[in-house]
C-alpha cells in the first residue's frame, strides 16, 4: 500500500495530525490498534484543553494570557524540559480552539467541583468521546482512510528514511512520511519495573492497555534519541478499588485538598494543600507511588463532604476517626494521633475565612509535614475516607523532536520523513511537573505542526 501520510494512534494528537495534513491535500491513512469502540487512547477519558487567551468568551470566565500560562508550567515539577518548545506550545496554543472548533469541537461551561478551571481551560461539550467522535466524522469527510485494530509491528529506517511500516495483520506500508502518536508505556507494567522496580505492580493505567511502547520502542532501537526522564509520568491520585486498566477520569479522588492525606502507616507525608489544585493534583500519583504498598488514604469530615466530585465507588464512613481507621484495616492508635496533631496544629494559627477558589492561606503551624492551604480541623462526623493509589495518565519518556516535530537521532541528526505528536513526545516539554488540561494541549498544537510538516515533506 502507497500513501502520503501514515498516522500510527488514534487519540487527539493522531487526529488532529490526520485532519491537518488532509487540509494540506495529502492522502492520509490513521492506523489505530484498538477496535473502533475503544478509539482515541487517553484522550476519550478528558474533558477540557488549557490554552492562553487575552480576554473571556462564552466558555471561560476572563484572561489567561501567555505569561500566565507560562509561569504556571514554569511552575509545576522542576518546570519544561525544553523551554524553547515548551514556550512554543504555548505560543500557538492561542488559536487552537478556534481551530478545533472550524473541525467539529463543540464546548460547554465548566463544571463546579472541578478544579477550579473554568477561567484557564475549555471545556469540551460531551467530553473527549464526544470531541473525538466529531474529529473522525470530520476526517471521514475529508478523505482520511481510518482502519481499526491495525497494529504497527515494525517500523523499517533505510539510514534515515523509514521506508515501510509493517502491520500485525501481514501488510506493509510504503508512506512517504510518518506520523508517530501511538502514545507512551505506562500500560507495559515491565517497562516501568525498569524504573520503579516493584513498585510498578502497584500502579493503576487510567487509559487503555493497549499503550505498551511498542512504537516508542522501534524509534528508540532505529537510533532516535531520547527525551524526557524515565522515571517522569503524568500521575493522579485515583479509587484503589476501580480498574486496573482504563477507568479513566472517574475514578480520580478530588478530596485531598478538603482534608489529610494517610500512608499505609496512618502517617501524613506531603502537604495537601500546596498550591491551588489544578496545578498540583498531578503530583499525588508520584507521592503515593513512593508510599509503603503504593497505598493512601484520603480523610475528611462533614463539613467539607459534598464541596467535590463524589469518589466514583463511594466513601467509608464512621462516626469517629477510630472506627473509620478500623475499616479501613489501618492502626487506630496511629491514625487518631495523626488527626489531633493536624488539629492541634491547626488551632496555633489564627482562623481565616476558608475558600477553595484560591489558596486561602489557611495553614498549620508546627506540623511537618506543613499544610499549606485550606486547613481546618478534622472534628465533624460522619468521618469519610477512600483508599488511593498512583494512577498513571501517561509517561514523559519519549523521543526528541526538532520545532518541525522530526524525531531527531541520537547522533546528531534526524530522520527525513518520521514525526512525531502526542505523549510519545511530551518528554520534550513535561519534566516532572503537570497542569490540568496540558497533555491535550501538546497534542492539538504538535499534532497541527506534525500534520502540516509531514504533508509537506510527502508532496515536496
Amino acid at each position: 500500500m502507497n500513501t502520503d501520510v501514515v498516522v500510527v494512534g488514534g487519540g487527539n494528537a493522531a487526529i488532529v495530525s490526520a485532519l491537518t495534513a488532509a487540509d494540506a491535500g495529502a492522502r492520509v491513512l490513521l492506523l489505530e490498534r484498538a477496535p473502533v469502540v475503544f478509539r482515541g487512547g487517553n484522550s476519550r477519558h478528558t474533558r477540557n484543553i488549557r490554552c492562553a487567551h487575552d480576554t473571556g468568551d462564552d466558555f471561560t470566565t476572563g484572561p489567561y494570557p501567555f505569561d500566565e500560562l507560562w509561569r504556571d508550567l514554569c511552575g509545576v515539577g522542576e518546570g519544561p524540559s525544553d523551554e524553547r518548545l515548551a514556550e512554543l506550545t504555548v505560543r500557538q496554543s492561542v488559536d487552537a480552539p478556534a481551530w478545533m472548533s472550524a473541525h467539529g469541537a463543540s464546548w460547554q461551561h465548566a463544571l463546579t467541583g472541578t478544579l477550579n478551571l473554568a477561567r484557564t481551560n475549555r471545556f469540551f461539550l460531551g467530553g473527549g468521546k464526544a470531541l473525538l467522535n466529531s474529529y473522525y466524522r470530520t476526517a471521514e469527510r475529508a478523505g482520511v482512510s481510518v482502519e481499526y485494530g491495525s497494529k504497527v509491528t515494525h517500523l523499517h529506517m533505510d539510514g534515515d528514511t523509514c521506508t515501510r511500516v509493517l502491520v500485525e495483520d501481514g501488510r506493509t506500508i510504503h508512506p512517504a512520511a510518518v506520523i508517530c502518536a501511538s502514545g507512551g508505556f505506562e500500560a507495559n507494567l515491565d517497562w516501568l519495573g525498569r524504573y520503579w522496580g516493584e513498585a510498578a505492580k502497584g500502579f493503576h493505567v487510567r487509559g487503555p492497555a493497549y499503550n505498551d511502547g511498542g512504537v516508542l520502542r522501534e524509534l528508540l532501537d532505529a537510533g532516535a534519541q531520547q527525551a524526557g526522564e524515565e522515571r517522569g509520568f503524568h500521575a493522579v491520585a485515583v479509587d484503589a478499588r476501580s480498574p486496573k486498566y482504563d477507568g479513566g477520569i472517574a475514578t480520580r479522588i478530588d478530596a485531598i485538598p478538603f482534608g489529610i492525606v494517610v500512608n499505609r502507616d496512618g502517617r501524613r507525608f506531603y502537604d495537601e494543600g500546596e498550591d491551588i489544585w489544578p496545578k498540583r493534583y498531578a503530583s499525588w500519583g508520584r507521592n503515593i507511588a513512593l508510599q509503603p504498598g503504593q497505598l493512601a488514604y484520603a480523610l475528611w469530615d462533614a463539613k467539607v463532604h459534598g464541596a467535590f466530585l463524589p469518589p466514583m465507588y463511594g466513601t467509608y464512613s464512621a462516626r469517629s476517626i477510630e472506627e473509620l481507621a478500623e475499616l479501613l484495616g489501618l492502626d487506630k492508635r496511629a491514625v487518631t494521633e495523626t488527626v489531633a496533631d493536624f488539629n492541634a496544629a491547626v488551632d496555633r494559627v489564627p482562623p481565616r475565612p476558608f475558600t477553595m477558589a484560591r489558596p486561602d492561606g489557611r495553614a498549620t503551624a508546627g506540623l511537618d509535614p506543613p499544610k499549606s492551604n485550606w486547613a481546618q480541623r478534622l472534628d465533624t462526623p460522619p468521618y469519610h475516607a477512600v483508599p488511593m493509589r498512583p494512577g498513571i495518565t501517561f509517561t514523559y519518556l519519549g523521543v526528541a523532536v526538532t520545532e518541525q516535530a522530526r524525531v531527531r537521532r541520537a547522533d546528531g541528526g534526524v530522520f527525513r520523513n518520521v514525526f512525531a505528536t502526542g505523549e510519545i513526545m511530551s518528554g520534550n516539554i513535561l519534566s516532572t511537573g503537570y497542569l490540568a488540561g496540558f497533555g491535550m494541549t501538546i497534542g492539538t498544537v504538535w499534532g497541527r505542526i506534525a500534520g502540516r510538516e509531514a504533508a509537506r515533506h510527502a508532496l515536496g
